[in-house]
C-alpha cells in the first residue's frame, strides 16, 4: 500500500508543477492585457512598442487591419482615441508559447473627426512569448451581436 501511495504521489508532482506553471503564465498574460489596455488609454508609445510583436496584425471591427506601426501611430495621432476601456468575461488559454485571450471590450472613444462615442466589441487576442516576454501578435474585433 505504501509503494502504491508513493507511486501516485510521484505521478502527481509533475501534474501539479504544470498546473502551477500554467497559472503563472495566465497571470502574466492577464497583466500584459492590462498593461496594453492602459497603454491604449494613455497613448503610451513606449509601452505599446514593448507590448507588441514586430509582425502585429491588428484587426478592427470595421474590417481595417493595421501593422504594428499603423496601430501605434493611430493611437498617438488621436485617429483612434480610447478615453476609457472596460474588459469583461475574459478567458485565457495557453498553448505552449502562445496564448489566446478573449474578452468583451466596452469603451468610451473620442476618435479624431468622429467625436465622442461608445463601442462594445468581442475581442480575440493572440499573444506569443518571445525572450521571456508576452507580446501581442494578433488582435481581431467584432461587434457584439
Amino acid at each position: 500500500m505504501t509503494n502504491a501511495l508513493m507511486m501516485i504521489c510521484a505521478l502527481m508532482i509533475p501534474v501539479l508543477g504544470t498546473a502551477q506553471q500554467q497559472n503563472t503564465m495566465v497571470k502574466q498574460i492577464e497583466k500584459a492585457v492590462e498593461s496594453l489596455t492602459q497603454a491604449m488609454i494613455h497613448a503610451d508609445g513606449d509601452a505599446l512598442h514593448r507590448l507588441t510583436a514586430e509582425k502585429l496584425s491588428y484587426g478592427h471591427s470595421s474590417g481595417k487591419v493595421e501593422s504594428k506601426a499603423q496601430f501605434i501611430e493611430s493611437l498617438l495621432s488621436g485617429e483612434s482615441d480610447f478615453e476609457d476601456i472596460k474588459l469583461a468575461d475574459q478567458t485565457v488559454e495557453v498553448v505552449g508559447n502562445t496564448a489566446i485571450v478573449r474578452h468583451v471590450l466596452s469603451a468610451q472613444t473620442n476618435d479624431r473627426g468622429k467625436g465622442s462615442g461608445t463601442v462594445k466589441l468581442n475581442i480575440l487576442l493572440v499573444w506569443v512569448k518571445e525572450k521571456g516576454q508576452w507580446l501581442l501578435l494578433a488582435r481581431q474585433a467584432v461587434r457584439v451581436p
